[in-house]
């Protein structure tokens, strides 16, 4: 099994209803490809027929356990979620390029937070 599992939630923070987008062109991919997935976006109600949810403590509230959170944000609004994450016991991240910062890498490390930085979801995402 890759480091993403098909039977547990993956959140995805950054999700978009723009098909421009990472945001979601990565939700897409993942719901395709069978991942049980949650769009994370504050101002959206509802992405590719998926109930969208503004924070990753609402979506946990909601389906119990999140097992990774994928970012599609900017580096500052990443060091603010991984802080979410440890608060909220979720031990497995992945930074998409461009989202991941040193400080956010080595908040993951302090915090025994499993992390992937460097790769795309998409294409790496059984790796």
């Amino acid at each position: 099994m890759g480091f993403v599992n098909k039977d547990k939630y993956v959140a995805v923070v950054g999700a978009t209803a723009n098909p421009e987008k990472y945001g979601y062109k990565i939700l897409n991919v993942l719901k395709e490809a069978g991942y049980k997935v949650i769009p994370i976006n504050l101002k959206e109600k509802e992405i590719l027929g998926l109930r969208c949810f503004s924070t990753l403590k609402e979506a946990i509230d909601a389906v119990k356990e999140i097992d990774l959170v994928d970012m599609v944000v900017p580096p500052s609004v990443t060091e603010r979620i991984v802080e979410e994450c440890a608060a909220l016991h979720i031990k497995r991240v992945w930074m998409q390029p461009g989202s991941e910062s040193e400080k956010a890498i080595a908040f993951c490390e302090q915090h025994n937070i499993e992390c992937i930085h460097h790769s795309c979801i998409m294409v790496n995402r059984e790796s």
